[in-house]
């Protein structure tokens, strides 16, 4: 299961830095044409903001398989190795919890703006793709912590998961 989860974790990140990478293609190109014809790309900034949020949401599964997220371990720092595993598994839990919630409204919020029929303003793309393609991300990343929370209060290494030794 370890492997499985690595591997879509690793297709998820890599298609999210190719979507940032052709952003940022769409944002040069877009510059340098507004520079020398005087014609940039319409809906330059549209494009550019749903393709960087695709990015991230894609991303974060990776960051939280590979423990990137910020850790404040000022005060726990001396605390015994068991107590800070269960600490540790209180904030995965909590870092699951929210991105299942954020998973669920960028879902419930899909349906909503298509029921609306929402677009952009310049290209009149359908808004509910930007918000419906956020969910995957958020679910898999939501898994990761899961399954992390499980490893913390097991006493589990989380290099089983990483890919490292376990």
């Amino acid at each position: 299961m370890f492997r499985a989860l690595r591997a879509l974790t690793l297709w998820f990140a890599l298609l999210g830095s190719a979507v940032a990478f052709g952003v940022a293609v769409l944002v040069t190109w877009s510059v340098v044409g507004r520079a020398i014809w005087l014609e940039p790309i319409q809906g330059d900034v549209e494009l550019t903001q749903m393709g960087i949020a695709l990015a991230i949401s894609l991303g974060i599964p990776w960051c939280q398989l590979k423990g990137a997220n910020i850790i404040v371990d000022f005060f726990t720092q001396r605390l015994p190795a068991p107590t800070i595993r269960r600490l540790d598994g209180i904030g995965t839990l909590l870092l699951a919890a929210t991105y299942a919630l954020l998973a669920w409204r960028t879902s419930v919020g899909a349906f909503s703006v298509h029921e609306a029929y929402e677009s952009t303003m310049i290209l009149g793309l359908p808004m509910w793709w930007s918000y419906a393609a956020l969910a995957p991300g958020l679910g898999l990343a939501c898994l990761i912590a899961l399954v992390q929370t499980a490893m913390h209060f097991a006493q589990r290494p989380l290099a089983a998961l990483e890919g490292g030794a376990a």
